[in-house]
């Protein structure tokens, strides 16, 4: 009898180990889905944008739709104020960080200057802070979250990604056929 309980006693160990590994490679998410429809994701998004508009009204934006149409002329730089640990899941085709356009400022200048984060709190302070040093940048509205809800291309190192960092469970808001990663 005394066999069995310490034999089971070790199997009740060995079960709550294995549950704990489980539950701590279950709880680090690398590549986690969207949760519920894309149109729900788009909502929630919205009402984000709408509350970021509200803290920040003074803070001139470009949407996502307008921002893909004026890509194409080539006097667009993009700003991605997110970490490096978050640029390097995915950025925007050609976008440079904070750090580099600060130092290239004398050479950017006169280009119209789009920053953005994962939905634009981050970018939104960015714009601030650049307007009260004399430099005009614009927010894109919604941000890497909205880009992706227009089908905008992602890259890492040049190469095309479905990829997105999304900073966290909360802002987990991708469109369909982006990964979320954070």
């Amino acid at each position: 009898m005394r066999r069995n309980r310490s034999a089971s006693g070790r199997e009740l160990l060995r079960i709550g180990l294995l549950a704990s590994a489980v539950s701590t490679v279950a709880a680090a998410p690398a590549a986690a889905q969207a949760p519920g429809s894309e149109a729900a994701r788009r909502a929630a998004l919205e009402r984000m944008i709408e509350d970021i508009r509200e803290d920040y009204p003074d803070v001139p934006t470009i949407t996502a739709a307008v921002l893909r149409e004026s890509l194409g002329s080539g006097g667009i730089v993009l700003v991605d104020v997110r970490t490096d640990r978050e640029r390097r899941v995915s950025t925007l085709p050609g976008a440079i960080s904070a750090d580099e356009f600060e130092s290239r400022l004398g050479e950017l200048a006169g280009r119209t200057v789009v920053a953005y984060c994962t939905v634009g709190v981050r970018s939104s302070n960015y714009v601030r802070e650049m307007s009260r040093r004399g430099v005009e940048v614009l927010n894109l509205e919604g941000s890497v979250l909205a880009w992706t809800h227009i089908g905008g291309e992602l890259v890492l190192d040049g190469v095309a990604t479905d990829r997105v960092h999304v900073y966290g469970r909360r802002w987990n808001l991708a469109a369909d056929g982006y990964r979320a990663i954070w």
